[in-house]
Order: C-alpha cells, then structure tokens, then sequence
C-alpha cells in the first residue's frame, strides 16, 4: 500500500480537501488499475481523519468562545491540547 498520506507534510484542511476531490475523481473515471484504485483509496481514508482531526480541533475552538456579559464573544476556556497554527 502507498504511505504517502502518512509520509507527506499535513496539509491544511482546503488542501486536504481538494486532494481527496481529486483521488475520487481518479477512481471515478475508472482509468486506473484496481491496485492504484486501492493505493488512492488508502491515501484517502488518511486525508480523512487528518480533515476530521482539524474540524474537531475547530469545533474545540467554537465551544471554547462563549458570550460575556456585553454580548461580546469571549474566550471561555482553554484547549486540552495546543493546535498548530499550519491546519
């Protein structure tokens, strides 16, 4: 199997994104051999999680913002964990 999702630099979730688009539109087409299908197929279960890893770390953000007494939003909390600021 291809490692290339493992190997390569995270990218940001738009990134991520439109490879997976790419990856489905390879497959989709039907140009490609049964093996490279299964190699695409594997390289996008991992952009996958590394997508639902950012939104779950955007979503930690969200939660953490809560309104003050003026109405203005406002850091309620802290993360569990610190994000990096590449995706």
């Amino acid at each position: 199997m291809n490692d290339d999702a493992k190997d390569s630099p995270k990218l940001s979730f738009e990134q991520a994104l439109a490879r997976l688009e790419q990856l489905v539109a390879a497959i989709e087409q039907g140009e490609v051999t049964l093996e490279e299908s299964i190699d695409k197929y594997a390289e996008g279960v991992e952009l996958v999680k590394q997508c639902r890893a950012i939104l779950d770390r955007a979503e930690k953000k969200i939660q953490l913002l809560g309104r003050g007494d003026d109405g203005q939003l406002e850091v309620t909390g802290e993360l569990d964990e610190p994000c990096d600021d590449d995706g």
